[in-house]
Order: structure tokens, then C-alpha cells, then sequence
């Protein structure tokens, strides 16, 4: 029994031997074949505090809580924004008001410029006529005084043949009433010549009055001008208000998650002040910190298999993107000093960024750790 039962106990201690050197081997290969750390960290490329821009006051909404999705332009805040509104209202107000007075202007402007056209080409006109009557009027004057000329010297003539009875004193009556008639025609025609004068007179008169009323429209059309001026200025405030009334809503930049709530409903902030920290969903990858004795193999392109602790039954699969020039050490915020030749030799970690390919990527968490194993090259 003794003897048989050292049998068993070697075998079993034979066996134990056997599974363990093959583990051994199995661990020793696989630690030849991948590089393993535990220096890993969930990291972002994208991660923005986003906060009103432009506007300060009370926020009267936050939409989302850390940890909630959000998708691309999502209202996820909001300010007061009563201020705002007033402002805009009283300003449409006063921009009517001045389009309505500039309505008024322009027809006032089409009127005058209406009558003033018709009025100067009916004086115009007037002139014109009143000429020609004028030059008729002179020619027949002309024409008369012709006549009176030969009438006087007629009338000489036979009041000396009168004189020495040589005519009939009825002839020479004749003669006589004659010129008086053509005296007469020419003082009538002097006077009608005189009262055109004055009416043309009169009608240049109006020609420059209208030339005055012109002057009047451009007045006119000056202060259209400068009511246009003042309602874009005023235009142009009521855009930039309305822009401001849209400021009050905060809109999500890109898809993503909150990390971060740095305020609640009820607070003041000023322009700029971050509300909210958001990660791009599509942005995280993963930061390992390799010791400089396991880089050997490890190069852009390999792929590796990531464990987070939060997460250990969930497997996500990524390849190394970015091998970093210089080591963790070089940029921190107290780098070692060497420069004595006094230093503890330590294996040194280099910062390498491998990409998720495959994976639940919703479960990420900027700052999760876990275990990384990288395929190393041949």
C-alpha cells in the first residue's frame, strides 16, 4: 500500500509538473509574443467646455445632466433672455414708425415732383404762346404805325389843299378820322403788347417758382435719404439682437457626452464661461504608458486587445496609431534633473495611442484603466 500510494503521489506531482510547465511555456509565449501593461488610460481628442457666447446672464434651463448624450446642435442650455426680447420689441416698434414716416415723404415727393412737372411745363408752354403772340401783336403794331405814317402825311396834305379849297372839307374829315382810328388801334395794340409782357413776365415767374419746388423735392429726398440710413443702422441692431436672442440658447458643437455640469439653473454667468464639458462621441481612444523594455516589436500598425476594469467581461479591439518620440517623463511638470549624473535608473514609459476598431464604444468613459495587450512584430 505504501509503495503504491508513492506511485500515485508521483504521478499526481508528475502531472502537476507537466501542466505547469506547459502554462509556463503558454505565458512565456504569449509575453514573447504581445507586449502587456497596466498603464492604460481612456483618453479623448475632443473634449471642449462649451459656454454662451457673446450674452451673460440667468440660467433659467439646463436641458442635460453629466453622463447624457447629446447630438449636434442640441439645445442643451438656456439664458433669460426677457431683456432681449423687450429691446427687440420696443426697436421693430420704433423701425415702423420711421417706415411709415418715410412712406409719407415719398408721397409727398411723388405729388410735388407730380405738380411741380406740371407746372413748369404749363408756364413753359405759357411763355412760348405769350411770344408768339407778342411778335404777332409787334408786327401788327408794325404794320399800323405804317399806316399812321401815311395816314399824317396824307392828312398834311389835304388839310393844305383844304386850306386853298381845293377838296371838300368832307374828304379831308375823312382823312382825318382815319388816322384817329389807326391812333386808336395802336394804343390798343401797345396796351394788349404791355399786358403780355407782364403775362409772360408772370409765367417766367412761375418757371422758377417750379425751379424752387425742385428744390423743395430734393429737400425731400434728403430726409428719405437720411430715414433709409437710420433704419438699416436700426435694422442692423435688430439683426445683431436677434442674433443675441439666439445666443441664449446653447447648442451642442458636435455628438457627444457630458462630462462635466459647471452650473445650475438659477445661476449668473458672463460670456464665455464654461457650462458644460463635452467628449465627442466618436473621439476616444486609448493612451498606453509602455515601458521602454517592452517596446521592442511594438510598431503603428499592430493590433492590440484592451480590458477595462469597469468592464471586464466587455472586449474591445484597436491598433496602435502613434508611437510618442519622447517619454511620459520628458513632460512632466517636474522633469528629472540629470545634469549632476546623480539618478535612480527606471525603466522609462512611452506614451502609445492605439484606436478603437471594435467594441460597445457608448461605454467609454474619458479616465477608465484596464489591461492592454499589443501584438508585437515579427
Amino acid at each position: 500500500m505504501n509503495s503504491k500510494g508513492k506511485t500515485i503521489g508521483i504521478v499526481i506531482v508528475v502531472i502537476l509538473l507537466l501542466v505547469f510547465i506547459v502554462y509556463a511555456v503558454k505565458w512565456i509565449n504569449h509575453r514573447m509574443k504581445y507586449a502587456i501593461t497596466d498603464a492604460v488610460f481612456v483618453e479623448t481628442d475632443y473634449m471642449s467646455n462649451v459656454g454662451f457666447n457673446r450674452v451673460s446672464g440667468k440660467i433659467i434651463q439646463l436641458y442635460k445632466k453629466e453622463g447624457d448624450e447629446v447630438k449636434s446642435n442640441e439645445v442643451i442650455a438656456k439664458i433669460d433672455d426677457t431683456d432681449y426680447k423687450l429691446q427687440l420689441e420696443s426697436l421693430k416698434n420704433e423701425i415702423q414708425a420711421l417706415v411709415y414716416q418715410k412712406q409719407q415723404l415719398e408721397n409727398q415727393l411723388q405729388r410735388v415732383s407730380k405738380e411741380t412737372d406740371i407746372n413748369e411745363n404749363v408756364s413753359k408752354l405759357t411763355v412760348e404762346e405769350l411770344n408768339k403772340k407778342l411778335q404777332s401783336l409787334q408786327a401788327q403794331k408794325e404794320q399800323i404805325q405804317a399806316q399812321i405814317n401815311l395816314a399824317q402825311k396824307d392828312e398834311e396834305r389835304y388839310k393844305n389843299l383844304l386850306e386853298k379849297g381845293l377838296v371838300p372839307k368832307r374828304k379831308y374829315e375823312e382823312i382825318a378820322t382815319n388816322l384817329e382810328v389807326l391812333n386808336k388801334q395802336k394804343l390798343a395794340l401797345e396796351k394788349s403788347i404791355s399786358e403780355i409782357k407782364v403775362s409772360i413776365e408772370k409765367s417766367k415767374q412761375s418757371v422758377e417758382y417750379s425751379k424752387t419746388q425742385r428744390e423743395i423735392t430734393k429737400e425731400i429726398q434728403d430726409q428719405i435719404n437720411a430715414l433709409n440710413s437710420q433704419i438699416e443702422s436700426l435694422n442692423k441692431k435688430k439683426e445683431d439682437l436677434e442674433n443675441m436672442i439666439n445666443y441664449t440658447e446653447l447648442k451642442a458643437p458636435y455628438n457627444g457626452i457630458i462630462a462635466k455640469k459647471y452650473v445650475s439653473i438659477g445661476d449668473i454667468v458672463k460670456a464665455g464661461q464654461p457650462i458644460y464639458a463635452i467628449v465627442k462621441s466618436d473621439s476616444f481612444y486609448i493612451k498606453v504608458l509602455l515601458e521602454e523594455t517592452k517596446l521592442d516589436g511594438v510598431k503603428v500598425g499592430n493590433k492590440a486587445y484592451i480590458t477595462l476594469d469597469a468592464y471586464p467581461n466587455e472586449k474591445f479591439e484597436g491598433v496602435v496609431e502613434s508611437i510618442d518620440i519622447a517619454s511620459a517623463a520628458k513632460f512632466a511638470l517636474v522633469p528629472r534633473d540629470i545634469s549632476a549624473g546623480e539618478f535612480t535608473k527606471l525603466a522609462q514609459r512611452i506614451p502609445v495611442k492605439i484606436k478603437i476598431t471594435k467594441g460597445n464604444k457608448s461605454l467609454l468613459r474619458v479616465g477608465l484603466g484596464g489591461e492592454v495587450e499589443i501584438e508585437k512584430s515579427k
